[in-house]
């Protein structure tokens, strides 16, 4: 069976089949989008402005979107799901629980301290979109969470350790690396091993604590 060429354009160049086109300017306009939600929120971006910044007419964007609130659901499943590979990819061969919980904190601070990066400001970015997507937001951030329930569930703590508690406040902390951190004293690497020591719960000795010692 014989096929046909494709039609040669001027300059001897082939163009891209339409559903490429699509598909390239698809990418090209979330890439925008998730630029103007980082840098001015969810309320304050709207469809003008990611169609002006793409160089379209708003009713012309409905070509490639369902809604802004889709398109905001999908930049930040987008950003979790690249955060999750991120740190499952930090944790191949390693066993130790300790070792596999310090790597997912140096990864996450690696993630939230990334300047060039969408995740932060987009994972972060919940308080101001509607309730509904707020839920399907949330939904997907649980199954984010997953990773550190099950890093937290394999660690040799005391039984009287709430382990929702361990991981609310671990990972609060690491959400917030943005607000906190400061370069300079000290690497990414060696606060991620400090977080560990202070969430390395050691035993308590039988000791008595002297009187002079309690608190008050």
């Amino acid at each position: 069976m014989s096929t046909r060429a494709r039609p040669q354009p001027k300059g001897g160049k082939l163009r891209p089949p339409k559903h490429e086109e699509h598909a390239d300017r698809r990418r090209e306009i979330l890439e925008i989008a998730g630029e103007l939600f980082a840098e001015r929120g969810y309320r304050a971006t709207s469809i003008r402005d990611i169609a002006e910044r793409a160089g379209l007419l708003a009713g012309s964007l409905y070509y490639h979107i369902r809604s802004k609130e889709a398109l905001f659901v999908e930049i930040h499943n987008t950003a979790l799901a690249a955060a999750a590979t991120r740190i499952h990819k930090a944790l191949e061969g390693l066993t130790d629980p300790w070792a596999r919980l310090q790597a997912a904190c140096l990864e996450m601070l690696e993630i939230q301290l990334n300047s060039a990066s969408l995740t932060l400001p987009i994972m972060n970015n919940l308080r101001s979109v509607p309730a509904n997507v707020r839920d399907v937001l949330i939904q997907q951030r649980d199954d984010f969470e997953m990773i550190f329930r099950e890093l937290v569930a394999d660690l040799p703590l005391e039984d009287d350790i709430d382990r929702n508690l361990y991981r609310i406040l671990l990972l609060s902390l690491l959400n917030s690396a943005d607000g906190w951190f400061r370069e300079g004293r000290l690497s990414r690497a060696e606060i991620a091993a400090q977080i560990l020591r202070i969430f390395r719960h050691q035993r308590h000795s039988n000791r008595q604590v002297p009187s002079s010692d309690k608190l008050s």
